[in-house]
């Protein structure tokens, strides 16, 4: 199974394809062409899905760059499982 960072990596180049790899694992709303409010519900979309988690949505506000999407992501994975 692929890790974590391969699996974002995976969901921002189907929301953003005419972006290079190098780019995406740099990338930020603030500075990146195309990344507006309609890209950023379709990615969280699409890493819901991909992850199988519900991204809340007061955290969404500052998931708005790789690197943070992907620290989310890899604290939800570590956080105990509700039974």
């Amino acid at each position: 199974m692929a890790d974590t960072r391969e699996r974002l990596l995976h969901c921002m180049q189907a929301v953003f394809p005419a972006i290079p790899e190098a780019q995406l694992e740099r990338a930020q709303a603030s500075s990146m062409d195309g990344w507006d409010s309609v890209a950023s519900v379709t990615l969280f979309a699409t890493i819901e899905e991909e992850f199988g988690i519900e991204i809340d949505v007061q955290d969404m506000k500052n998931l708005l760059s790789f690197q943070e999407l992907l620290k989310y992501l890899q604290q939800s994975s570590s956080a105990p499982s509700e039974a």
